[in-house]
């Protein structure tokens, strides 16, 4: 399937049904089709031919999502844009992708400005909201319906997806439609959804150039309703749950930390849920477990990663309790079991596959898995070595078959000569109750070579006895996985998607900067310096 067709699936159920909700706006199913139509008409008069790499940068939009499936009507390659990253970042990320086309917000046209003169490729500029004498305006981009010629598309590419790029360049992810197929199809077969005639019903709050845009697609195709919310509000994301009978909606971690914490929950109405999926990150078990009591039976994690979308592992809202309907605490800290259509395994050194509860890389080979890396056919080959794609975590498979994921590799710390997986001193110490969040790394140390140090975020109006954390921490997982380093910072430094950044953290403690040389959300505040634990807003 090309992306266009989730649409067209979602409207040969019927073309007068909500297909796009945003505010008090709604565009139906046909309406979004005619304008997918307008917009492959637009690209087409442009000399944007099959094949073409065409980026969108926006915040959540309905219109700029819906030109997504104009991009792929007139057989283009939708290149998703972080609008939270650097003019440097995006035209780097432009560059790698050879886009000849952008449209844009006009929210971001500064960024546009600053980098379109350094790529000779982008021919194309078109903004959804504003007229610029470099740029096309939407009214005049948008092509007769009659105009549009349809075409056959040979290709089966229909993203390009770029990495994070943190340890260098970075890599464009090239994902086919098979492989989002793949994801659609474990999407609809390891969660609840609604029998006919009922439809579903989608609420976007994270960012619809990731995770949150991709799991649209199953959503489409069974002619549910998108309600997109253009800025991350918790608040207003319990309202809307209310208001438009949500059935599916995702978050990462740290923003159901906040849900969990946000004083409207007890008062909101929930009981449209069905399915509240998790991921992007580890989640702790004790917030789980609180988020299965107070938001329902409906919390549902994917594991799964740019390489190999959404849906490695998957853990639907009845797997995380026992036949008798007793809390499966011993799962919680799992990503789930490996997804119908994928095959899952631990691999140690020189390629020999391990058995249950040996901890090495996991592996996974499946059609959900990229093509590979655009022009990269060095790392292309390195992540597919031994016949499997190298995901780069570490984990294991217990007796159960449920996958554990024990770090990343690049997170493991080695001290006085033992392995130490910063997510299990995570997950200790998220079970404290005044820990609203936490990071935990290695610093060099003569003594240990490396030193468990964490960083941890209090819950509001809390406060953090250090010593008394450490002793907490050290009862439950032992004095050599216990953090030699705690420090109170009253936030975390965090990705355009929500994940901490580590390498983040590691640089400021590493480099011993005082708190008024770090950016505010580094303003740190330690026992060692004698300062009172900080509280948020």
């Amino acid at each position: 399937m090309r992306l266009v067709d989730y649409l067209d699936k979602g409207a040969s159920l019927g073309g007068d049904a909500p297909c796009l909700v945003c505010g008090e706006d709604t565009w139906t199913y046909a309406e979004v089709v005619d304008l997918s139509v307008r917009v492959a008409a637009g690209l087409q008069a442009r000399g944007v031919a099959p094949g073409a790499k065409v980026a969108i940068l926006s915040a959540n939009d309905p219109v700029a999502f819906a030109s997504v499936f104009g991009i792929s009507r007139a057989g283009g390659v939708w290149c998703p844009v972080n609008p939270r990253s650097e003019a440097a970042e995006n035209r780097e990320l432009l560059d790698l992708f050879g886009c000849s086309a952008l449209i844009f917000q006009s929210a971001f046209a500064g960024l546009v400005d600053q980098i379109r003169g350094d790529l000779p490729e982008l021919t194309t500029l078109v903004c959804l909201d504003a007229t610029y004498d470099w740029a096309i305006g939407w009214d005049d981009f948008l092509g007769s319906p009659d105009a549009f010629e349809p075409v056959e598309v040979e290709d089966d590419l229909a993203m390009v997806v770029g990495t994070g790029g943190t340890t260098g360049r970075p890599k464009g992810v090239m994902l086919t439609g098979t492989n989002l197929e793949t994801m659609s199809a474990i999407t609809l077969m390891a969660y609840p959804w609604p029998g006919a005639p009922d439809r579903p019903t989608y609420l976007a709050l994270a960012p619809l150039t990731h995770a949150a845009g991709v799991l649209c697609f199953p959503v489409l195709c069974l002619g549910g309703t998108i309600v997109v919310m253009r800025t991350p509000d918790v608040g207003a994301f319990l309202e809307h749950i209310e208001r438009h009978h949500v059935t599916h909606t995702f978050l990462p971690p740290t923003l159901i930390y906040l849900v969990l914490d946000h004083p409207a929950l007890s008062s909101t109405d929930l009981r449209s849920l069905r399915c509240f999926w998790y991921g992007a990150a580890p989640m702790s078990a004790t917030r789980l477990e609180e988020a299965l009591t107070r938001i329902g039976p409906v919390m549902a994690q994917l594991f799964g990663q740019t390489e190999a979308p959404m849906m490695i592992a998957t853990m639907s809202p009845a797997d995380h309790f026992h036949a008798d309907g007793t809390v499966a605490t011993e799962r919680l800290s799992s990503a789930g079991r490996p997804a119908p259509l994928v095959t899952v395994s631990i691999m140690g050194e020189r390629g020999t596959l391990l058995g249950p509860g040996e901890r090495g890389e996991i592996v996974v080979r499946s059609s959900l898995v990229m093509r590979g890396y655009l022009d990269n056919p060095e790392a292309t080959a390195e992540a597919s070595e031994h016949g499997w794609h190298h995901t780069g975590d570490i984990g294991f498979l217990d007796e159960e078959g449920f996958l554990h994921i024990v770090d990343r590799a690049k997170d493991m710390v080695i001290t006085g000569g033992f392995n130490v997986y910063s997510t299990e001193v995570e997950q200790a110490l998220m079970t404290h109750p005044s820990i609203a969040d936490c990071a935990v790394v290695g610093l060099p140390d003569e003594k240990w070579g490396e030193r468990v140090t964490a960083v941890v975020l209090p819950r509001p109006g809390a406060e953090v006895d250090v010593a008394e954390l450490k002793a907490y921490v050290k009862e439950r997982i032992g004095a050599v996985k216990t953090p030699k380093q705690i420090e109170v910072w009253p936030d975390l430094p965090r990705s355009k998607v929500g994940k901490v950044l580590k390498t983040e953290i590691k640089k400021s403690l590493a480099g011993g900067a005082e708190s008024a040389d770090l950016p505010p959300c580094l303003a740190k505040r330690s026992e060692r310096e004698g300062a009172d634990a900080p509280t948020r807003p």
